[in-house]
């Protein structure tokens, strides 16, 4: 990772990417930033009523500088948003500065991770599981396009998924997990 000093974590709402982004601090010895914390306290407002006042579009650009600071900075196991991906300078900037971890989630999954989570205007809506379904087909291909790195965190703890993907980085020699 010499070249690309950061570990990102990329993929849909409750694939996990705070937890395992932490445990993966840990084990690599390295500081965790999530990107949504960042955004809020510049803002000092929480996202939902980032939204309610700026609107999605508010929201994005606030994350494109945000993230674009963050990977300006020390090297660290970063967890992105879901829709991170959305604009191409991301992108481009992931790639760039940063080994990217996709973590991948079923449907089923994510209903069960986000169940009574009211943080999440996206998800403010009568049918959560269309909403997701919607998400994932805009962003999938996003997702694919941007990682290094596919890795299933549909099963298991979170301690036993860091493990693992930690063992993964570890064999392909992306990180020094």
């Amino acid at each position: 990772m010499h070249d690309r000093p950061h570990l990102v974590l990329i993929g849909p709402m409750g694939a996990g990417k705070t937890t395992l982004g932490r445990l993966l601090a840990q084990q690599m010895q390295r500081p965790f930033v999530d990107l949504d914390t960042v955004i809020v306290q510049a803002a000092g407002v929480t996202i939902p009523l980032l939204f309610q006042r700026e609107g999605e579009h508010g929201f994005r650009k606030r994350e494109r500088a945000a993230l674009a600071d963050v990977l300006a900075g020390t090297p660290a196991v970063i967890a992105t948003g879901g829709g991170v991906v959305l604009d191409p300078d991301n992108r481009h900037a992931l790639r760039r500065h940063g080994y990217v971890v996709y973590l991948r989630v079923s449907l089923a999954t994510q209903l069960h991770r986000l169940h009574g989570d009211t943080s999440r205007p996206l998800l403010d809506t009568p049918d959560p599981a269309a909403r997701l379904a919607a998400l994932q087909a805009q962003r999938e291909r996003l997702y694919l396009e941007t990682a290094d790195l596919v890795f299933d965190a549909d099963a298991g703890s979170p301690e036993a998924l860091s493990t693992a993907l930690a063992a993964r980085l570890n064999s392909t020699g992306a990180c020094c997990a």
